[in-house]
Order: structure tokens, then sequence, then C-alpha cells
């Protein structure tokens, strides 16, 4: 069986912590986000328990009715618990360093373990099309993962929101960006 799963990151937010919002524009994004998958036959949608990504797919869930769960393995990857002023190039280094970790933080093979726990499970369903809203870090390595060249660089240029569909048939897997940033620059 066919089974598509739809990478979400979240829409545009006011910050980085659980409670983060979306901002003014997010919203719109989310609403884009909501019009966007309309026309698709989504069975399950599954979320990062942060504020952020359920206020990203909620419109959708509101105009579909398709219950939302949420599941702690798509959280943000906690790259340290300090204030790093250089986490822009740790972050780097861990994405050339897989098993590379900071004080009180994650490494990117630990984070990568967790998505791939979520999406695994979702594989082995009998849901044929989900959503999963999580986080750029996390999508990252799940792309990485089944993709096998996503890196730092991809990371950089993923979109706030962005969609990635991920096709599986038996043991082929076929990834594509879905999103372009610049079509929703237009509409808002």
């Amino acid at each position: 069986m066919l089974k598509k799963l739809y990478l979400t990151r979240h829409c545009e937010a006011v910050g980085q912590a659980h409670d983060a919002q979306l901002t003014k524009q997010g919203m719109q994004q989310a609403e884009v986000l909501a019009d966007f998958f309309s026309t698709i036959q989504v069975d399950r949608i599954i979320s990062s328990p942060y504020k952020r990504a359920i206020q990203s797919i909620s419109p959708f869930k509101m105009k579909t009715g398709v219950p939302l769960e949420t599941d702690e393995r798509l959280t943000e990857r906690v790259l340290s618990n300090e204030n790093l002023e250089d986490w822009f190039e740790k972050l780097e280094a861990s994405f050339e360093d897989m098993e590379l970790r900071y004080a009180g933080g994650e490494s990117s093979l630990e984070a990568m373990k967790r998505i791939i726990e979520v999406l695994e499970e979702i594989i082995q369903s009998d849901v044929e099309t989900s959503i999963v809203a999580t986080h750029g870090n996390l999508l990252s390595l799940a792309l990485m993962h089944y993709g096998g060249d996503f890196g730092f660089e991809n990371w950089k240029n993923l979109s706030n929101p962005d969609i990635f569909l991920l096709e599986i048939d038996g043991d082929q897997i076929v990834i594509e960006r879905v999103w372009a940033s610049e079509d929703i620059k237009e509409i808002l």
C-alpha cells in the first residue's frame, strides 16, 4: 500500500519556547496551509505538542474534522540547555558529527531516532495519508535519514512553513518538496 507522509514545518512563530505562538503572519500562513491540504484526503494528523506546531495545523483540523494527535517525540530538538552564543556554528557541526552533543542537549542521532520512530510507526500502520507537524531541525534529520544528502545547507533553506512529501511504496521512498515559499508570499 502506498503511504504518503506530509512532513510539515510549523509556520512563523514569535520564538523557540514550547509555548511560543504563531505571529500574525504565521496565523495567515496556517490558513494557507489549510487550503493547501484541503485538496488531499488526509487520514491522520500528528503534531509536536509545541503550540506553534499545533497552531500551524489547527485551521486544517477545524475545516476537516480530522483528529489531531500530539506526540512528544516530535518536539523541537534541544541543542543545549545553555545559551550558546555560537549556536549556529554548533548546529552546523552537529550535522557533520551526528553523535556530537552539547551540555544538556541531544545529538542529531538521538533526535533523528525520535522522529524516525514516529514515522516508522505511521508507515507500519493502516493509515494511507498523514500530516506530521514538527520543527525544522527534526524535519531535516528525517529527510537526512530517508534521503541521505539532506544537510545543514538544506536546513538553512527551509521556510516557515515548509512541506515535504514522503511517498513510501514497499522499500521505495520518494521525497519531494511540495511547498513553494515564493507562492505564499504572493498570497499574503
